[in-house]
């Protein structure tokens, strides 16, 4: 028992006064309970698919991110829509491993397992 909470109850017996109740503090953070209505409702996925559209940019760098945008998250395979074959090709062959490595550290394993560039 906290000390503020024996010396209430010391003071409540010492008055006469019945003892107050006291309620545990239930509060969470705003983002935890949104993850779990989320997860309730059996839209977890779509959640985590929002954040690693809404950080791309970030990922990828400034120069990538305007020449591409994420499509869709299914089943670990984030689709990426490429504005022109040239960027395709030099994202698909040189730049996709480096790319897959930062979502993996920033989402986890199980979140981003493959990336498919698209034209388009």
């Amino acid at each position: 028992m906290k000390p503020e909470q024996l010396r209430a109850r010391v003071l409540a017996d010492w008055r006469g006064l019945p003892e107050p109740v006291v309620r545990p503090d239930r509060a969470v953070a705003v983002g935890d309970a949104v993850r779990k209505v989320m997860a309730g409702l059996g839209l977890k996925d779509r959640l985590r698919a929002d954040e690693v559209m809404g950080a791309w940019h970030e990922v990828v760098g400034e120069f990538v991110a305007k020449h591409s945008a994420p499509q869709q998250l299914k089943d670990g395979v984030l689709t990426v829509r490429v504005l022109q074959p040239t960027v395709h090709f030099e994202l698909d062959r040189f730049w996709k491993r480096e790319i897959l490595a930062k979502l993996k550290e920033r989402f986890g394993k199980s979140v981003v397992r493959e990336v498919k560039f698209r034209v388009g």
